[in-house]
């Protein structure tokens, strides 16, 4: 292995110096040559990009298939130097330079966050983020070709209706995610204002006000034509599900994932939460996803504090940068949460080092127990 990552790091220095000369601008550091070799081999980016930027790089499987993939790339441009002719051999330098451009984009993390990353929405749906309480999100959904329009969760009446009026739109829907009183609190007076759907859990049934509609695992959820899949991911509560509109691209997942973070565990186990993490975690990378709280920068210090992401610093910096323009950190981008967010990193070695647990610990039990370190935090 040693050798072979010696091999592919001289390899990818002189990948870098061609390029130079050709005018690409490739990048400078081993993280962001490895995203190419991993895009280059469909290897995920996080994992390549994790296993290249880490002291001790080379001794897992992504980083020897980044390097070989940086290796392959490497030997192509020379090639095609040597004796695919001028226009070949700009084709295969183009190709390389719009693989590295493609995978800086995935951790370009101030465009992932935000406005920015509602941006990046599929089409035919409108969001509108509503602050509420202390510090709260409604996201209000909309469907231009229908009119009906959706929230997520009820914390408070009032900013609610004056987003909607600001608009000129009427409420059809409320999707609740869980039945706590920050997201349920504004359902009745809702409906007796609007005659709005309230569609919510069926596992708190008992316990989600006005319920019109309970929804479990799989459900089809409509609003006009926009169609979400139900997703249970009990933990917070037990019954807690999220949203997720394929098309739109777009998860509203309320208390169980947070940017930077998950919610605390109240009444589910951490085997029942990290299962919910990681349904989460398979939906797709540009998956914008609406969490229902602005924790963003407490998550980042006790992240800081715990250690073990080695994409964290360029996250962080991003998010106080954001935070200090008075700017939301929600949305935010899947992709960049797989990457940086170590409450969906317990299967990494490297977080089983940060939480002081034994190379054999298995993903749940180190999960637990950084959960465990957050809530003394």
């Amino acid at each position: 292995f040693q050798l072979k990552i010696c091999v592919a790091a001289a390899a990818l220095r002189t990948m870098s110096a061609f390029a130079t000369v050709q005018g690409a601008a490739l990048v400078a550091g081993g993280a962001r040559l490895a995203r190419t070799g991993a895009h280059l081999l469909g290897t995920p980016v996080a994992s390549a990009v994790t296993a290249t930027s880490e002291p001790g790089a080379g001794h897992g499987p992504c980083a020897l298939a980044a390097a070989s993939a940086a290796v392959a790339a490497t030997t192509a441009v020379a090639a095609a130097r040597r004796g695919g002719g001028r226009r070949r051999g700009l084709a295969t330098v183009s190709a390389v330079t719009e693989a590295a451009a493609a995978t800086t984009e995935i951790f370009d993390f101030r465009s992932g966050m935000g406005e920015a990353a509602a941006a990046r929405l599929g089409p035919g749906v409108e969001v509108l983020l509503v602050p509420c309480l202390s510090d709260n999100y409604a996201p209000i959904i909309h469907d231009p070709s229908t009119g009906a329009t959706a929230v997520v969760d009820t914390p408070e009446v009032a900013p609610i209706m004056a987003a909607l009026e600001s608009r000129g739109w009427k409420l059809t829907h409320i999707l609740n995610t869980h039945h706590h009183m920050d997201h349920t609190g504004g359902n009745q007076e809702l409906v007796d204002r609007t005659g709005c759907q309230v569609i919510g859990p069926a596992g708190e049934a008992d316990r989600i006000p006005a319920l019109g509609r309970p929804v479990a695992q799989d459900d089809v959820v409509e609003v006009g034509a926009l169609r979400a899949r139900v997703l249970d991911v009990g933990g917070h509560t037990k019954g807690h599900v999220a949203y997720f509109f394929p098309e739109q691209k777009a998860a509203f997942v309320g208390d169980t994932l947070f940017t930077l973070g998950c919610g605390r565990i109240i009444e589910g186990s951490a085997l029942q939460m990290w299962g919910s993490l990681n349904k989460l975690r398979e939906l797709p990378d540009d998956t914008v996803f609406y969490c229902a709280h602005e924790y963003t920068e407490s998550n980042a210090r006790f992240a800081e504090h715990l250690g073990g992401v080695p994409l964290l610093p360029e996250r962080v910096a991003a998010v106080r940068e954001l935070r200090k323009e008075g700017r939301a950190s929600v949305p935010s981008l899947l992709g960049h949460e797989k990457a940086t967010n170590p409450f969906l990193r317990a299967d990494s070695d490297e977080l089983r080092v940060a939480a002081g647990l034994p190379k054999g610990a298995v993903p749940v039990q180190v999960f637990a127990e950084v959960r465990k370190r957050k809530d003394r935090f």
